[in-house]
Order: C-alpha cells, then structure tokens, then sequence
C-alpha cells in the first residue's frame, strides 16, 4: 500500500494515516524522493498524527528521509508528532534539531510557507 503524496503548488503534503510497516516504509521513502526531483518541491509537510507507535526501523527511515529531503533542497516540516512517538525517536537518537516542528498539517504548511518568505 502506498501512502500518498499530493502536490499543493511548490510544496507536497503528505498524511500519513496508518501504522508503517517496514516495506510500505521503504516506498514512501522512495516515492516522496522521485516526486521532489520531478516537482522540484521547496518544501514537504509530513503529518504522523495517525501514527501512535514507532519502531527502530521506521524510525530511521524517518530520520533518513527528511535527511535525504533536504538534501535535494526541500525544507521539511512533521506534524502531529505522539508523545510516544516524541519518546521512540529520542531513545533511538534520531535527532530533528534542524527539522521545523508543528501541531497539526494546517500549521506545518503555515510554518513552511513563512520558512520559505511567502
């Protein structure tokens, strides 16, 4: 199953609304990649409200795709970060210092949109 990504002029929304396994992990990975190169997004909000447990791996594909995000020149945003989830991340040492943080998608675009001087 993949996890759509929609495109909202320069920038690409994504809400992720299940609980990532491993294999659907590595897509969503791959498929938001090849759509920063195709639409040459400024910017990505991704919202994990939905998602109430992370395990290692997802964890670290997180941490690698908003690593990777930014190394092709899109800013990125998470939204609706669990306080379990908050904890997991902490624990395993995925750091998002450099990540812009919001409550909800609605502010994550806001947040991007001011990041991005429009």
């Amino acid at each position: 199953m993949r996890i759509p990504i929609l495109k909202l002029g320069k920038y690409l929304l994504v809400s992720i609304q299940w609980e990532l396994d491993d294999q659907t992990a590595l897509q969503f990975q791959e498929d938001l990649l090849q759509m920063i190169h195709q639409t040459n997004a400024g910017g990505v909000v991704i919202d994990i409200t939905s998602i109430d447990f992370i395990d290692s791996f997802i964890a670290k594909v997180l941490g690698d795709v908003i690593e990777m995000s930014k190394l092709m020149g899109a800013k990125v945003v998470i939204t609706g970060i669990q306080p379990p989830v908050a904890i997991t991340l902490l624990e395993l040492g995925i750091r998002l210092d450099d990540v812009m943080t919001a409550i909800d998608l609605e502010n994550g675009l806001d947040k991007l949109q001011q990041e991005l001087g429009e």
